[in-house]
Parts: C-alpha cells; sequence; structure tokens
C-alpha cells in the first residue's frame, strides 16, 4: 500500500516538481499545476494533456477563444494560461541569454528529448549568440535529402541571425552519431560558410542525455 501511495505522489505534478525541480517536467504537467483543477467530468491531468497537444499545434500565440475549443475550459482558465504565455514571452525578451553551451540548448529543448518521431530544430541566433527564435524544421528520418540547407537557413536569413544551432532528436535513445548525421553536418557547415551563418553545432539529445559535435571536436 505504502508502494503504491509513493508511486500516485510521484505521479502528481507538484510534488515531481517539489521533488526532481521544474525541469523534469512535461508541459502537460506545468499546465496542470498552473490549473490546479480539473472541470466537470474530466480531472486536471486529461484537461492539460488536452490544453498541451493544442499549444503544441498553434504554439504559445493561441487566444482564449482557441483555447476555450477544449472542452470544459472556461474563459477564465483560458485567460490564465494565455497571461502566463504572455509573462514568459516578456521575461525571454527582456532578459535574452546568450547560448554558450550545449547544455543551455539541452536544457532548453530538454521537454522534447524523448519524443516518439524525430524531429530537427533551428535555433538562430544574433551576433552576441542570445537566442533569436526556435523552429522545428521538419520531422521524419535524418537524411541529407529531408534536411534541405535551404529550410535550414531560410528562416535564419530572414531573422538576420549571425549563427545557427541544429539539434534532433533519436527516439532510440542512440546518442553517437551516425553516418547521416555526420554528412549532414558538414553539407550545413559548408553552406553556413557560404552564406555568411556560421553553424556553431549540432546537438543529438534523447531521454538519455545529449551529444555534441562541437564538445566531441566534430565541428
Amino acid at each position: 500500500m505504502r508502494v503504491l501511495e509513493a508511486l500516485d505522489l510521484e505521479q502528481m505534478p507538484r510534488e515531481k516538481l517539489l521533488s526532481k525541480g521544474e525541469k523534469a517536467l512535461r508541459n502537460d504537467e506545468l499546465l496542470a499545476i498552473m490549473l490546479g483543477t480539473g472541470v466537470q467530468g474530466k480531472d486536471v491531468r486529461k484537461l492539460s494533456k488536452e490544453i498541451s497537444m493544442l499549444l503544441e499545434r498553434h504554439g504559445d500565440d493561441i487566444s482564449v477563444e482557441k483555447l476555450c475549443e477544449v472542452h470544459g475550459l472556461g474563459r477564465v482558465k483560458a485567460s490564465q494560461i494565455v497571461a502566463a504565455l504572455e509573462l514568459g514571452k516578456r521575461l525571454s525578451k527582456a532578459s535574452p541569454r546568450a547560448i554558450i553551451s550545449a547544455k543551455m540548448v539541452y536544457e532548453l529543448l530538454y521537454d522534447q528529448r524523448d519524443k516518439k518521431q524525430e524531429h530537427f530544430w533551428v535555433l538562430t541566433l544574433d551576433g552576441g549568440s542570445a537566442l533569436i527564435n526556435l523552429r522545428t524544421v521538419f520531422m521524419g528520418t535524418l537524411t541529407q535529402s529531408t534536411v534541405h540547407p535551404r529550410e535550414v537557413f531560410a528562416d535564419a536569413i530572414s531573422d538576420r541571425a549571425a549563427s545557427i544551432i541544429v539539434v534532433h532528436n533519436h527516439p532510440s535513445g542512440r546518442l553517437y552519431p551516425g553516418d547521416a548525421d555526420k554528412q549532414v553536418t558538414q553539407r550545413l557547415a559548408e553552406v553556413g560558410n557560404l552564406v555568411g551563418i556560421a553553424l556553431k553545432d549540432h546537438l543529438i539529445i534523447s531521454a538519455q542525455g545529449y551529444f555534441s559535435f562541437v564538445d566531441e571536436g566534430l565541428l
């Protein structure tokens, strides 16, 4: 009985935050803490998962009206979520931090590390290495044909970025890069040199941690 109680506590977002820290929580768990309670016929865990899925589809510019499409979510709770997202954006813009290590990139994408499908992200950075934007460029198996430099550098050029960092996950958990990973990295580095936007690093992330091409001397 005590074991079951311990497991139940471990699954509660607030207790998980207190024991493991906020970075160990998924987006829906953070939402569950913020909402506090569910609605009639839907507990807070189910409600927060539905909201998290909606945010993944529409991003953090979502409106109160769009959030209210979640069955049972009223304007009060929807307003709380929109206000929290806006506060996060303002604080982020007010105090930009330079991305100075692979560990910082990993922490930025920590809640994406155990995705079941392979994702490829691009971080655009200004001249001081502060983050301008973070985008998902594609989902699927990493090859030279799927990761086209045009898609990778298009937004970086639009952002007037000085450099980029690319990241992709390995759903298998394996961290060491394969041949395709190395080929893609070399190609992006070459194109970056041509367009004047340096490739600062390429990270592989998984539930096991991260691998940095720069830290390992491969870039």
